[in-house]
């Protein structure tokens, strides 16, 4: 585990946001650490999330596309105002502003924000499932879960 600034980060106060979520970010391309600290500050500048909590971040192996970098991964709960197809075209927005290209499944990255459980939800559409459907079976999910203090 990688200890910086910001992972971990755990939000003192309340907040008066409805529902929480729990995000895990990745990457591999570039420098991924310092790119993480400035999805920290965009979120916590952000009317529509608050940071509640971050996990310290994992170096972990690639999967399905072998032949890349390690990630990078940490989890990011917040609590928001937005219901989760709405969250989920902000992350993907996000995504987006942190430089995201999507060239294959599974290709190197810059940022991946994937929502990993939003509330008790449980749904699966075409454009999202949750809670995430491999999420027992990742690392980069299991073991910075570990790490965090609020109940997900």
């Amino acid at each position: 585990m990688i200890f910086q600034q910001n992972y971990p980060y755990f939000l003192k106060k309340g907040s008066a946001k409805s529902f929480q979520a729990t995000l895990g970010i990745g990457g591999n391309i570039g420098d991924v650490k310092r790119r993480f600290n400035h999805l920290f500050i965009y979120l916590k500048s952000s009317p529509l999330v608050e940071v509640v909590e971050t996990s310290p971040i994992l170096k972990n192996p690639p999967f399905g596309y072998l032949e890349q970098d390690e990630f990078y991964n940490a989890l990011i709960i917040v609590k928001t105002c937005l219901r989760p197809k709405a969250l989920l075209r902000y992350i993907l927005h996000i995504e987006k502003r942190f430089g995201r290209k999507r060239s294959f499944p599974d290709a190197p990255r810059t940022l991946d924000i994937d929502m990993i459980f939003y509330e008790n939800v449980t749904m699966n559409t075409k454009a999202l499932t949750l809670p995430h459907p491999a999420w027992r079976s990742r690392s980069s999910v299991v073991i910075p879960l570990t790490y965090l203090k609020t109940k997900i």
